[in-house]
């Protein structure tokens, strides 16, 4: 694999109050909304922001799930890195033969039909892959 392979898409954190976190963000810290989506079936939102487009820098995405009223504690708000690839199939499966753990195959995102899979890397985090 050449460092040509993968690039950095975004950094996930949970939010407990999307509207501050997104005028945080936003107003404080001069990101912009590039999108933002709700999933009803799993009773959370997804809000992008960032300095540039997404094909162009990594972004930040802060999930919202619905009726989250406790603050999340510090090691639970961080969720996972993201690399985009272009064959997660092959990739995983050459991933999978070197004894990375997959904890998450390949597939269609629950609630979405964007093909995801995800990593553990040697301390225990999350690694997002996603299908260019």
């Amino acid at each position: 694999m050449t460092a040509g392979t993968f690039r950095l898409l975004h950094t996930m954190l949970r939010v407990r109050d999307l509207d501050a976190s997104l005028d945080f963000y936003c107003r404080h810290l001069g990101m912009t909304l590039l999108r933002k989506k709700d999933y009803p079936g799993g009773e959370f939102t997804l809000a992008f922001v960032g300095y540039d487009t997404e094909d162009k820098t990594a972004v930040l995405e802060l999930t919202h799930n619905w009726g989250q009223t406790e603050p999340y504690e510090l090691g639970t708000g961080y969720g996972h890195i993201a690399l985009g690839v272009t064959d997660i199939y092959a990739l995983c499966d050459k991933l999978a033969a070197d004894g990375v753990k997959i904890p998450r195959a390949p597939g269609p995102m629950k609630h979405g039909t964007t093909v995801i899979a995800f990593l553990e890397d040697p301390d225990g985090y999350k690694v997002e892959l996603i299908q260019h």
